[in-house]
């Protein structure tokens, strides 16, 4: 009797400890759920912070007005109604810009691009040793005074198609911004806040 009974109170002892090692299990892997859903939530509220850090300050971006993305002493490389046509293409290869504007003294007269020396000189059949850049330039091109905004630079680039955009004040050229220069400063320090967010992410 007494080894029955000593078998009885060993078997509820271990259906004891056996259900309290098992709640003692579960109520740690909840603790770990838990713990775990935490923090893939704050991963989550990190990378939604810096989706709308990284919107509202691109805004702000694009309310930049051209005047900071340049200084006055910047090189502008302009030439004469009178250079032939052979010299700006060497220009602009040696300098690596796409446009060069067309100065009479200190007057803006036009702007010559590569779009130009492929459309008007060369698909036009005429000869760049002979030809000068005031025949065959875009007269008159659209300029933009330097308090004009980021955003308003790229939507006229983006409308009208221009490449690049002389900058004027007061008659004087300040200098010349293209499409790649707008595209570049906005794209520029935003690499870097994404990444940051990402380190951030993953350091969590």
């Amino acid at each position: 009797m007494s080894k029955l009974q000593y078998k009885l109170g060993a078997g509820i002892g271990f259906v004891l400890l056996s259900s309290a090692a098992l709640a003692a299990s579960e109520s740690e892997q909840a603790l770990t759920t838990v713990t775990n859903m935490f923090i893939y939530a704050f991963i989550l509220f990190v990378v939604v912070v810096g989706v709308l850090v990284y919107f509202l300050r691109s805004q702000d971006k694009r309310r930049t007005p051209l005047e900071s993305l340049f200084t006055e002493r910047e090189t502008i490389h302009s030439v004469g109604p009178d250079t032939l046509v052979t010299e700006c293409v060497r220009i602009m290869s040696a300098k690596k810009i796409g446009a060069l504007i067309v100065m009479d003294g200190e007057k803006l007269v036009g702007i010559f691009t590569e779009r130009d020396a492929l459309n008007k000189v060369l698909a036009a059949g005429l000869e760049p040793s002979r030809t000068k850049v005031s025949d065959v330039m875009t007269k008159d091109p659209y300029s933009i005074p330097p308090t004009t905004t980021v955003g308003e630079a790229m939507e006229l680039v983006t409308k009208r198609r221009f490449r690049h955009l002389p900058i004027v004040k007061n008659g004087k050229v300040l200098a010349v911004i293209s499409s790649g220069d707008l595209t570049h400063w906005l794209v520029k320090e935003q690499v870097g806040e994404v990444q940051e967010l990402v380190d951030l992410a993953v350091g969590s």
